[in-house]
């Protein structure tokens, strides 16, 4: 159950909750998928972290770390067979420093919605969605 505290509150007026609260909203969100998502999701490792690790942006070539709110690492479901040799787990990664910036500029959306859309977003990769089919459909960034 995520804090009713960050839902509705505005970036200026509270203190910046924990890696243990985003995870939280991230787990909470994972669970309110349909059915065949939420059993898709279940060997994926959730990662929270307070920044990208500079191999992380080099490998993306994003210059800047606050740039990178989320990262999907692994191989989506849409390229993996039954008999695929799973040698690491596929990893969803939120950073909370990232998204606290863009929280913080955005200024009009609660954090936990922010939350909430990253590990969204992050976990349609793992379903074989790229950025431009999540373009196609999520006004989020509009």
């Amino acid at each position: 159950m995520t804090n009713a505290a960050f839902t509705g509150q505005s970036a200026s007026t509270r203190a910046a909750p924990s890696l243990d609260h985003f995870e939280q909203v991230a787990r909470d969100t994972v669970a309110t998928f349909p059915e065949p998502f939420r059993k898709g999701a279940e060997g994926v490792v959730l990662h929270v972290a307070d920044w990208p690790t500079p191999d992380m942006l080099e490998d993306l070539q994003i210059p800047h770390r606050e740039d990178l709110t989320g990262l999907y690492q692994g191989i989506p479901m849409t390229h993996k067979s039954a008999t695929w040799p799973q040698s690491t787990p596929d990893i969803v990664w939120l950073f909370r420093e990232p998204i606290l910036a863009e929280w913080r500029a955005r200024g009009d959306v609660a954090l936990d919605d922010i939350i909430t859309n990253v590990t969204v977003h992050e976990f349609a990769h793992h379903f074989g969605w790229s950025d431009g089919d999540i373009a196609r459909i999520d006004q989020w960034w509009l």
